[in-house]
């Protein structure tokens, strides 16, 4: 496997398993569901942590699609070079790491925006070497 599939799948592991944090903060803030629940959300407010962590988890699925992309497309292309290698690895450290600060509700030195730009930048030199190896 190459190490951008690799990384890729490294990716798809933690946006898969974000979700976790998310069901136990909820059942243990509100219990565990009921019949009733899955007619009528509880309405019991969630701790800020729970919070942090639902957006979390968002922000990995709404990022996930474009990388993922890109990555399959520079496979099926045959382009694999060691600034992709670089882009896959630095990824998937800065979302692992942009979780991590995001549920923690860590603010100092604007971490969480400082680790979605570097992943976002990883992201786009990545897809610009792809585009520039595709023209």
């Amino acid at each position: 496997m190459k190490t951008e599939l690799f990384y890729l799948l490294l990716t798809a592991i933690l946006t898969g398993v974000l979700w976790i944090p998310v069901v136990i903060g909820y059942v243990v803030s509100r219990g565990p569901l009921t019949p009733d629940n899955y007619r009528t959300a509880p309405t019991v407010p969630l701790p800020d942590w729970v919070n942090r962590a639902n957006r979390a988890h968002v922000n990995a699925v709404e990022n996930f699609a474009q990388f993922a992309a890109v990555v399959l497309i520079a496979q099926a292309a045959g382009i694999s070079t060691p600034i992709t290698v670089i882009c896959a690895q630095v990824y998937f450290y800065a979302r692992l790491v942009h979780a991590v600060v995001h549920i923690s509700g860590f603010g100092l030195f604007m971490a969480r925006t400082a680790l979605f730009t570097i992943a976002w930048i990883a992201f786009i030199t990545y897809a610009l070497v792809v585009l520039q190896r595709a023209i």
